[in-house]
């Protein structure tokens, strides 16, 4: 009888799950789906696809997009593998505040970035002007496709280090010294050894920035000027200032999807041609960087770290600056903090309390799924895995629109509320805690369960006394990093939000599409320190001096 009753307690614990996911993931991307393919008369049509493809003014967006989403990929490869290699092959000094830096770099919001390039290089830019007044040299133009490649590519090259560098990690010494004893050292080595061993983590990291750089419309909206993008034009359909076209967006986003579908299934098919197994006896011995090589490997490093982290640095400075409405005023002081926060001041609260909310929710729900999917592996609970990661190549601005298409009329009234953007932070948000609890929960023997049990201990108890705690660094280290996404949410956000439940990262947003460029770099400033206090805690709690991926 009690194992009749436990097997009815995790049913019940999938089931919920299933239809939960059901309700607020599967049934608004039908939602979507449905609304594709309505004409202007109320039929089905699928005049909003044709309207897409057989006009040059929307199908350039998708040419655009597909422009600047494979340079950025392709840049940031360039950029972030070499980069790698130097970190973890080499000593390199500051080690971990180049880490840091890193990290601090990827997890800001594009669009702070873009601003803040603006401030730097834009028409009335600083360096701008020091060229133009100082040097008779005019720069050229940050606006427009150059503009968006530049932010996105330093955005974006840290995932592909920390990618790189986790699978750098598992490549055995043993390797090294073989092909320095065949003769095959240097830049044939990074091409012929190392090239080749990280290939399926560098086409996973390729994926992660293609899908990022494709989903983006914070950057392109405010730097891409003429330079139409296809999530700006999603954007632009539902929630246009010169009109909207539901149906005509809903369209739009299905041919995101399917865009974003089939480049992940083309990444999975190429990462199953070169994948294999590693395990690392004898980690890699850094070697000491010395003479004209030495040069260049802190050359590079520093002078990439350095262009990637100016933006913040402006950003922390300009924040203390004098304002005055949309001006700046010579001398320094504490008055864009007051301002922004007497402006926006509920937005600090709402970000704790919508992203908290999202990330308790976020942590029991990957315990609970990622104990059925490695412990209790059935077809419902593997369709459950499978639509916990549909998020990851669905366009946060997608999401948003399917969640206020299925939730604005009744039976379920979500829309304007904190529980939509509770929903859609915990469905974007999700698949980070998941992967990272499987991955620890597979490396705890079944044999300490059964010991638990055999001792006594019910099956759910020792869920909950035994597991659970087992996999804390696991969970918490993926809460923590899925903390640092949400308080930097906008692709969403900024669908769902009103006035009630402005978070940091649309206030930031807020303020600069107002022009109050102080303000929003006081917030964006506070927002920096909840980032950096974040990864403190992650690297204090996983007792790493490193993060990788």
């Amino acid at each position: 009888m009690a194992r009749k009753k436990l097997f009815d307690a995790w049913a019940i614990v999938y089931l919920a799950i299933f239809a939960a996911y059901l309700l607020f993931l599967i049934y608004p991307m039908y939602t979507i789906l449905q609304n594709s393919v309505i004409g202007e008369n109320g039929t089905l049509s699928l005049e909003w696809f044709a309207k897409f493809f057989s006009q040059k003014y929307y199908s350039q967006t998708l040419i655009h997009s597909f422009s600047v989403t494979l340079c950025t990929t392709v840049l940031s490869l360039v950029i972030g593998v070499p980069l790698a290699y130097f970190y973890n092959l080499y000593e390199i000094k500051g080690r971990s505040l180049i880490q840091v830096l890193i990290i601090l770099c990827s997890m800001s919001a594009p669009f702070i970035g873009a601003y803040a390039w603006i401030q730097l290089l834009g028409r009335s830019g600083i360096v701008t002007k020091f060229f133009q007044s100082r040097l008779g040299i005019t720069i050229p133009n940050i606006y427009g496709f150059n503009g968006i490649l530049l932010v996105l590519t330093l955005q974006l090259y840290p995932l592909v280090f920390l990618y790189v560098s986790g699978a750098l990690k598992n490549i055995d010494n043993s390797l090294l010294e073989a092909s320095d004893n065949l003769g095959c050292t240097g830049i044939r080595r990074f091409f012929k050894v190392i090239i080749p061993l990280c290939m399926p983590t560098i086409l996973a990291a390729a994926l992660l920035v293609f899908m990022r750089a494709f989903a983006d419309f914070g950057t392109p909206l405010l730097i891409g000027e003429g330079y139409r993008v296809f999530p700006v034009e999603i954007y632009t359909q539902f929630l246009g200032e010169t009109g909207t076209n539901y149906n005509f967006a809903a369209a739009i986003s299905v041919i995101a999807i399917v865009i974003t579908a089939f480049i992940f299934l083309v990444q999975k098919i190429l990462s199953n041609r070169f994948a294999f197994t590693m395990n690392a006896l004898n980690p890699i011995e850094r070697k000491k960087a010395k003479g004209i090589k030495g040069f260049f490997m802190y050359f590079y490093t520093y002078v990439i770290i350095g262009l990637a982290f100016l933006p913040q640095v402006y950003i922390v400075y300009q924040s203390f600056q004098n304002t005055s409405g949309k001006l700046f005023r010579p001398g320094y002081s504490f008055d864009s903090y007051k301002t922004a926060l007497k402006r926006m001041g509920d937005s600090i609260p709402n970000t704790f309390i919508i992203g908290g909310i999202a990330l308790v929710a976020v942590v029991f729900l990957a315990i609970l799924i990622s104990y059925l999917v490695v412990r209790r592996s059935n077809v419902i609970t593997q369709a459950i895995d499978t639509m916990s990661m549909l998020p990851y190549i669905i366009p946060g601005s997608v999401v948003g629109i399917a969640l206020v298409m299925a939730f604005n009329k009744k039976p379920i009234i979500l829309t304007g509320t904190i529980g939509i953007m509770v929903i859609a932070l915990c469905i974007r948000r999700l698949p980070y805690t998941i992967r990272s609890s499987v991955a620890t929960l597979q490396q705890i023997p079944l044999t300490t369960e059964e010991a638990a049990i055999s001792l006594g201990a019910s099956k759910m108890k020792t869920f909950f006394k035994i597991t659970v705690p087992m996999m804390s660094n696991g969970i918490i280290s993926g809460a923590i990093l899925s903390w640092v996404t949400i308080i930097t949410e906008l692709s969403t956000a900024i669908i769902l939000y009103n006035s009630k439940t402005v978070t940091l990262t649309l206030a930031v947003y807020t303020f600069v599409t107002r022009g109050n460029y102080g303000y929003a770099a006081a917030l964006a400033t506070v927002l920096t320190a909840l980032t950096v206090i974040s990864l403190l805690i992650f690297m204090k709690v996983s007792k790493s001096k490193e993060i990788t991926f």
